[in-house]
């Protein structure tokens, strides 16, 4: 089973999990979820929950009806109710002993790499400190143009940038089904997906609720992310009260099978990046390290080419200039300038403030 082996898992609600029909909050549900990943947790899985539902609750505040909302409008509803989804999930939460942080991204924070990168550090931070990120799009400030529109990519793209091995969609069917299952009796359920051109070639099916923005095409669409991401994905019923339970019981629901392995699509994704920004020249010591699949340290640095930014993509050199690895800047390249050469411990001192302790970290850097 994918769960018992997966170590980060993404949990994606949707806004009907949390409100219903009638504008009612479930709790009693939501009680039932924090019980699901309290258990998860005691089995040292990182969890990270992507909720849909400032909206909904905005509505549900004001006592406005959403499907008469313009975009202007919904970011101030969404402003509102952002706050209540993340004091009912703090409430909630608080009494199985979990705590909650608060993340807001937009489209370009994911898909612009230093902004992605950002994202990611803090995303391990949080899990060191044995918090649960609850995100959500920042729908406050997103446009049209910069909006996910949906929280099923958004979802997929946290499991792209945290390493996730598990993405759970929850949504209000079994899974992905051969027709509509709420039109059409005979509609079966596909428990299996490894080739999302083949295996749903004669598929096509729209669901869209009351208060969700993503039918099962968006899922779709999240599945192909998570595919070459190399991560697994699932669609399962979260109607159910401990609907992560459920899975792991019955097992009744859509697995999507990841295309590559986690390794290789960061790799990919890395030696795929646009023309290197600059390179680091590295002593023999460091050039050792990398290869046992250490990180770059500032200490076995010994010159700096070209002028790059955080995040950016970057050549690693030997002495005689041999590239023998690429990766993401965790620094500057007038930081690594000022760095180099010294130990961890001296970077804070030399460079007036907190940062990190590696130039690339092993995650973000490819041998070559």
């Amino acid at each position: 089973m994918h769960l018992n082996n997966s170590k980060i898992i993404v949990v994606k609600i949707g806004s009907s999990l949390l409100v219903d029909n009638n504008q009612k909050i479930r709790k009693k549900w939501l009680s039932s979820f924090a019980k699901d990943i309290k258990e998860l947790k005691a089995k040292n899985k990182k969890i990270v929950i992507v909720s849909s539902g400032a909206i909904a609750l905005g509505c549900k505040k004001m006592n406005l009806n959403k499907k008469n909302i313009k975009l202007d409008k919904s970011q101030a509803i969404a402003s509102i109710g952002q706050i209540e989804l993340i004091n009912l999930f703090s409430q909630t939460f608080a009494k199985y002993k979990l705590n909650i942080s608060q993340i807001l991204l937009t489209l370009e924070d994911t898909e612009e790499r230093r902004r992605s990168l950002n994202a990611k550090r803090t995303f391990e931070n949080l899990f060191e400190l044995g918090f649960i990120p609850v995100v959500n799009e920042n729908d406050t400030i997103a446009t049209s143009e910069i909006k996910y529109g949906d929280n099923d990519r958004l979802a997929s793209r946290v499991t792209q940038i945290t390493n996730a091995d598990t993405l759970i969609l929850l949504s209000d069917v079994d899974g992905l089904y051969t027709k509509n299952p709420k039109i059409f009796k005979n509609a079966k359920l596909i428990k299996k997906v490894k080739d999302l051109k083949k295996d749903l070639k004669n598929i096509f099916i729209k669901g869209v609720n009351k208060y969700g923005s993503g039918g099962m095409q968006t899922k779709v669409e999240a599945a192909k992310i998570c595919q070459l991401a190399g991560s697994s994905m699932v669609i399962a019923n979260g109607l159910y009260l401990n609907p992560i339970s459920k899975i792991l019981k019955n097992n009744n629901c859509t697995w999507f099978s990841p295309k590559v392995s986690k390794l290789d699509a960061r790799k990919k994704w890395i030696i795929s990046s646009i023309a290197p920004k600059g390179a680091i020249i590295i002593d023999d010591g460091a050039k050792k390290a990398l290869k046992f699949g250490k990180s770059l340290l500032a200490a076995g640095i010994k010159k700096v080419s070209g002028k790059f930014n955080k995040g950016d993509h970057i050549k690693v050199l030997d002495k005689k200039n041999i590239e023998c690895a690429r990766g993401l800047a965790s620094f500057t390249s007038d930081e690594i300038i000022k760095i180099m050469g010294h130990h961890s411990n001296e970077i804070e001192k030399l460079l007036g403030y907190v940062a990190k302790s590696e130039v690339i970290h092993k995650d973000d850097m490819v041998e070559i």
